[in-house]
């Protein structure tokens, strides 16, 4: 955690935990791009065990971090696709849009997203 802040979000209360405790956070946290990052992680795990052919995104439509993650804690995540369409201009394309929600041991939302992605089609002759 203070490895990934110190690289790429270098703010104190992501480094130090004295400096932490002065703030909101009241101690050491993530930061939200790490979080993030570790999201990520975890759906291209899921895709690659599912055989998913994802084939990126044209991008994040609303981020929130939601609560503090501070070491120890242990994240899950939940996707919701909420529509999904063939590509009008590339077949072999469709398009969904989806919710992720990152989600504590203590069942608490900690971040979610709403995002776009591009997945190859299984039949790209069929209408």
């Amino acid at each position: 955690m203070i490895d990934f802040a110190g690289k790429y979000d270098p703010q104190p209360f992501h480094l130090d935990d004295e400096a932490a405790a002065q703030t909101y956070f009241g101690r050491l946290s993530a930061s939200g791009w790490h979080t993030g990052s570790m999201a990520m992680r975890m759906m291209v795990d899921n895709m690659k065990e599912r055989q998913q052919a994802g084939l990126g995104s044209p991008g994040i439509d609303e981020l929130r971090w939601l609560k503090p993650v501070y070491p120890g804690d242990t994240l899950r995540c939940e996707t919701e696709v909420l529509s999904k369409r063939r590509s009008a201009s590339r077949r072999e394309m469709g398009l969904f849009e989806s919710k992720l929600t990152v989600i504590n041991q203590h069942d608490e939302p900690v971040m979610t997203m709403r995002s776009t992605g591009l997945i190859r089609v299984r039949n790209p002759d069929a209408d």
